[in-house]
C-alpha cells in the first residue's frame, strides 16, 4: 500500500478518474460508430448532431483534447455531407 495518506488519497482519485474517463471514451466510440453506420440513411444528420454533442461533452470534461474533438466532429460531418451530396 502507499506510504502516506496523501498518496493513498491521490491513488483513490486516480482510480475514480480512470473509470470515468473509460466510460466517456467508450460512449464517444459508440457514437462515432453509430454515425458511420448511418451515413447512408436519411436521418444521419440527427445522429450526427447527437454524436457531436457527446464528443463535445467529452472535450469539455477534459477527457479529449479540444482539437481532437474538432477533428472527430469535422470528419464525421464531412462523411455525412459527402454521402448526402452523392444522392
Amino acid at each position: 500500500m502507499s506510504k502516506s495518506k496523501s498518496a493513498a488519497k491521490r491513488h483513490r482519485q486516480s482510480i475514480k478518474k480512470k473509470i470515468r474517463n473509460r466510460h466517456i471514451r467508450s460512449t464517444v466510440k459508440s457514437a462515432v460508430k453509430e454515425v458511420r453506420a448511418a451515413v447512408s440513411e436519411k436521418n444521419a444528420g440527427e445522429i450526427l448532431s447527437s454524436a457531436a454533442s457527446v464528443i463535445a461533452r467529452a472535450g469539455s470534461k477534459g477527457v479529449l483534447h479540444k482539437k481532437t474533438v474538432a477533428r472527430k466532429v469535422s470528419r464525421l460531418a464531412k462523411a455525412v455531407h459527402k454521402a448526402t451530396v452523392k444522392k
